[in-house]
């Protein structure tokens, strides 16, 4: 192997690696460093081996042409192998030989884990949790980039042009991730693509320079390409909430309520149809708990409460218990079997702490979310389903969550259900002045639950939130006291949570009404939204703050109401609150079909995202159309520069490449000076005739007799002006956009003919991208 290989191929590797640092903002941890490490150290040392072995075998003998380009492709081939490895060895061991080769077996497996990867695209947004789908992907992407920079790096030696595949990279949080995504996904591939620019600067300047040469050009594109990036990051469109695809939402029924969205918003109205007949559940308690759906364990005081990503690795069919309760908690077994009427969505109701889940047919497809107790279909609806659900159902007593002490601030827990964004001044005197004085978290817990449900206070159930002037939904509600089970439970949860506890909003349904047969039947009217709070050694815990009716209440003896057990009527926009409805109300607490959505803010309305988004598509795509050319005119600029006589000839060739024009690799300079003579504007044969004889001396004469003349470069230039003068203008902006000698090799070609049948002397290289 020649020593040039080496530092081009470990320029490629570390270019690659620092390039994957732009995936720093996809995921939630370094999870993916790790894989990513060992797959470009992989491709590294297979390019060296794979190389370095043909070259052993070709020592002493000439090698035909075609078969030196077979072995040129035999590499990248094998890398691909070595790739196939170490996702084996990583995502899929159990059924390869020696945990690392790849069989029939393990391959099915691997694909098996790629497309549990695929799905999990869809069901995760940005910051992404690192699942092993999700990092089986990543990993082979980067491979494959890793083998592509090698491939353009090392054996087409076009450094810079092997920059493109970083900004396949680079394109990835562009088009994911919302809002910043921090210094390292910027600076990093920018550092890697200056190194890329490094390695074409010492192979062109060879060992005259050492690693010193060129380095101050190639720090100058790098900075170049950091500072483009700040400063055009920002107009570059993302996509939607930072999502890989269209993540978790409702199923095909969402429209007309049977399924929920996955959402609670503290402003908006609640619209109802005729009920829709969803569940019929047969369980083993008569007094029948809440059936839940999801959790929302995310605020902003924008969008509401939220689902942050759930982690799909655990199915339900899973032996262990998918939610035991801590060892102290009291409970109570329940058993429910039920059958799915005109229900159609992603999350699978379930009583409340779930042991197990059973599913005719196609468990599998049931994932379940530890962190939010949440079981969700992975391509598959509840609709026509029929499934067992074994709960413990949490029963402690007041007494007990008396006595559960504070939560410790570094329980993972705490750090993730008791986050909050920055708040209005407000809401933290609310929170304050309800807590103030209260010995347990517990206490903290029904004081703010009472101030919610205590009629003095002035809350009243409605069918919409009262519209607000404040700018913050969440003030607005709690200053207006107007609205339904997702403001309720939305807007206790952050009081919660603000007083220091984690809490969560669930959605789900209430027991519904009992059939003669002793069945209960659950509609879309029984659709609602209450809250979980969590006490040290007991767990999740529900509380239910809105004003519900008495026969739709679920029993809850630690959570008991300040007003009187009657039922109340929903009071409709603009109404009294004592006003009588002027037609028959159905059930009057329920989760709409949709999240409500409210009237667009002015400054919604008059956004300029969509302008910058189309500003930064139309600059995306001028970087993109300009790149090649650019990269073509600082090849030239290098090469006027140097004013060696080789690469001033290797300027011309690529012209005339560039140019479209064919010179075949057994032609000598002076035939290819003639060939051009023929194609220029007259007058400009004795520049191509100087230029063929100044690079016949520098490659068949003795060293250090051509030293270089300045005035080659101005010959270049008469050269270069005839030759594109001569051409129509399609073709010289052809030239111009995509330069093709970037890319096509043939000087390459020319160079390894002039030195396999002429002996060029040790050194002499021709210039590189």
């Amino acid at each position: 192997m020649t020593r040039p290989d080496v530092p081009s191929a470990l320029a490629a590797a570390t270019a690659t690696f620092l390039g994957a640092f732009a995936l720093t903002p996809v995921f939630s941890s370094t999870a993916w460093v790790l894989p990513v490490a060992a797959v470009v150290a992989v491709v590294l040392a297979g390019g060296l081996l794979l190389r370095g072995a043909g070259q052993g075998l070709s020592q002493g003998r000439a090698t035909a042409w075609p078969a030196e380009r077979l072995g040129t492709l035999l590499v990248p081939v094998g890398q691909v192998a070595l790739v196939l490895c170490v996702l084996t060895a990583l995502f899929a061991p159990d059924r390869a030989v020696a945990g690392l080769l790849p069989t029939p077996g393990s391959v099915g497996d691997l694909v098996g884990v790629l497309s549990d990867g695929t799905a999990e695209m869809q069901e995760q947004a940005t910051p992404a949790l690192p699942l092993t789908g999700l990092l089986a992907l990543t990993t082979l992407f980067v491979g494959l980039v890793a083998v592509v920079v090698d491939l353009v790096t090392v054996a087409g030696r076009r450094g810079a042009l092997a920059g493109l595949a970083l900004l396949v990279l680079v394109c990835v949080p562009v088009a994911t991730v919302t809002g910043a995504v921090g210094l390292p996904a910027l600076v990093a591939p920018a550092i890697g693509f200056a190194v890329l620019l490094r390695a074409d600067q010492r192979r062109v300047l060879g060992g005259l320079h050492g690693w010193t040469g060129g380095t101050g050009a190639a720090l100058r594109i790098g900075v170049a390409a950091l500072a483009a990036a700040l400063v055009l990051g920002p107009l570059v469109p993302t996509l939607q909430e930072g999502s890989f695809a269209t993540g978790l939402g409702g199923g095909a029924g969402g429209a007309t309520g049977t399924a929920l969205d996955p959402a609670a918003e503290l402003r908006g109205q609640l619209t109802r149809g005729e009920p829709i007949d969803l569940l019929r559940v047969d369980a083993s308690v008569e007094d029948l708990g809440y059936l839940r759906a999801v959790a929302l364990d995310e605020y902003d005081p924008v969008d509401g409460w939220t689902l942050s990503n759930l982690d799909g690795q655990r199915t339900v069919a899973e032996a262990e218990s998918l939610a035991p309760l801590p060892p102290r908690q009291l409970a109570r077994p329940v058993t429910a079997e039920i059958e799915v009427l005109e229900h159609d969505d992603r999350f699978l109701p379930v009583p409340t702490s779930p042991l197990s889940v059973q599913v005719a047919g196609n468990a599998e497809d049931w994932r379940f979310d530890v962190p939010t107790g949440t079981v969700f279909g992975r391509d598959v609806t509840t609709a026509g389903q029929r499934y067992r659900v074994t709960a413990n159902e949490p029963r402690p007593s007041a007494e007990l969550l008396s006595g559960a002490p504070p939560m410790a601030a570094d329980r993972p827990v705490q750090e993730r259900f008791a986050a909050l964004p920055p708040l209005d001044p407000a809401i933290g005197e609310l929170t304050a002045q309800l807590t103030s004085g209260a010995p347990t978290p517990y206490e903290a817990v029904r004081r703010i639950q009472a101030y919610l449900t205590d009629r003095s206070n002035g809350f009243v159930y409605s069918l919409s939130t009262a519209p607000g002037t404040s700018g913050d939904d969440l003030v607005d509600f709690l200053r207006l006291k107007r609205g339904y089970c997702e403001q309720y439970a939305g807007a206790m949860a952050v009081l919660v949570r603000q007083a220091g506890m984690p809490a969560r909003v669930a959605m789900g349904y209430t027991p519904g009404s009992v059939q003669d047969d002793g069945s209960r039947l659950i509609t879309s009217d029984d659709a609602h939204a209450w809250v979980e709070v969590y006490f040290q050694a007991y767990g999740w815990v529900p509380f239910d703050p809105t004003p519900i009716a008495v026969d739709r209440r679920v029993q809850l003896p630690w959570s008991p109401r300040t007003s009187a057990e009657q039922d109340v009527t929903p009071t409709a926009p603009g109404s009294a609150p004592t006003a009588a409805p002027p037609v028959e109300v159905p059930r009057e607490d329920r989760v709409p079909e949709a999240a409500p959505q409210a009237a667009a803010r002015p400054e919604e309305a008059t956004s300029l995202r969509p302008v910058l988004a189309g500003v930064g598509a139309v600059t995306l795509a001028a970087v993109l159309l300009i790149l090649p050319g650019s990269l073509r005119a600082l090849q030239r600029r290098r090469r006027l520069a140097g004013g060696d006589a080789a690469q001033l000839w290797d300027e011309l060739t690529a012209s005339a490449v560039d140019l479209g024009m064919r010179l075949h690799p057994s032609w000598t300079p002076r035939r290819i000076a003639g060939a051009l003579t023929d194609a220029a504007t007259p007058g400009a044969a004795a520049a191509f005739g100087e230029l063929a004889r100044a690079e016949e001396t520098a490659t068949f004469g003795r060293p250090g007799s051509s030293p270089g003349d300045p005035r080659l470069a101005a010959t270049l230039r008469t050269a270069r002006q005839a030759l594109v003068g001569a051409q129509p203008w399609p073709r010289r902006l052809r030239a111009r956009v995509w330069p093709v000698s970037l890319v096509s090799g043939v000087r390459d070609t020319t160079a390894r003919w002039a030195r396999n049948a002429a002996g060029r002397r040790p050194g002499r290289t021709t210039a590189g991208g």
